[in-house]
Parts: structure tokens; C-alpha cells; sequence
């Protein structure tokens, strides 16, 4: 297991990624002096954003069905835990956008490689409406046993 995003797992039979992006601001208000810099103000954390991207080879790796399963996901608007393999906690993040670039075509159209880009927003842990509904976890876990992940 490379990460785990709420119950999805980053894998080889999943969504391999090849590389990992984390941007993390913090917010320092200016406030405006005659003749001199202006004055700087800590206001706390800013964005924390993850980005992950991948390549997939369907025949060797998972494939669409695995972006498929991260799109529902979004779609439900919750903010899942995103933990490394190593245990390292990241905190409660939400998908903002997925992106996917297929080639190497086959007759049939089905793309041979997918290229990924999956970007990740930390979210307060401490907003509990953010955080999955029974009814999602059910949606998740279904599309887990019904997806083949």
C-alpha cells in the first residue's frame, strides 16, 4: 500500500502514482507603513494541497475503474483521511480535480496507458459536516466490492 484515501487504496492494482506534490501555504496579512516594508501579521494556516500523479497500464495496473471509484468519491463532496503507508496521518482531505490523459489505443478504443493527476485540499478535521455520511460509506464500500478493486 503506497497511501489510503478514506477507503480507497493507492496500489498497484489501483492508481499507482509515480510522483507526489504537497504545497503548503500559511497566511501572513500586510499592513501598510510609510516609508518602511509593510508590517506582517500571522493569521494561521493557509491551503495544504497533495498532488499525485500516475501513469496506469490496464493490462499490468488498475485502470479506469480506479479513477471511476476517486470521481464517486468527489462526487460525494466528503472529506476522507489521507494516510501514507508509512502511518504518517496528513489529515482530512477532499478531491478539488482529477484529471486523465489516455493514449496508446487499442481497436477497440480502450486506451493502453492513462496518465493521472489527482489534487487533494486539507480541510479543518474539526468540520464534521465534511466528513462521509453513512450513506457514502455504503456507496464506497459497494463500489468497492462491485468494482474489482
Amino acid at each position: 500500500m503506497m497511501m489510503a484515501y478514506g477507503l480507497f487504496v493507492f496500489g498497484l492494482t489501483t492508481a499507482a502514482y509515480q510522483e507526489l506534490q504537497r504545497q503548503t501555504d500559511w497566511r501572513h496579512q500586510g499592513q501598510a507603513r510609510v516609508g518602511r516594508r509593510p508590517a506582517r501579521q500571522f493569521l494561521g494556516p493557509g491551503d495544504d494541497r497533495v498532488t499525485l500523479t500516475g501513469t496506469l497500464l490496464p493490462q499490468l495496473t488498475g485502470g479506469q475503474q480506479s479513477l471511476d471509484q476517486l470521481r464517486k468519491m468527489a462526487g460525494q463532496g466528503a472529506a476522507w483521511p489521507l494516510i501514507e503507508g508509512t502511518g504518517a496521518y496528513y489529515g482530512l482531505y477532499v478531491i478539488e480535480s482529477l484529471s486523465e490523459r489516455k493514449s496508446v489505443f487499442m481497436r477497440d478504443g480502450i486506451a493502453q496507458q492513462i496518465e493521472f493527476d489527482l489534487s487533494l485540499q486539507h480541510v479543518d478535521d474539526d468540520e464534521p459536516d465534511r466528513l462521509p455520511s453513512d450513506a457514502s460509506m455504503r456507496a464506497m464500500l459497494g463500489g468497492l466490492v462491485g468494482g474489482g478493486n
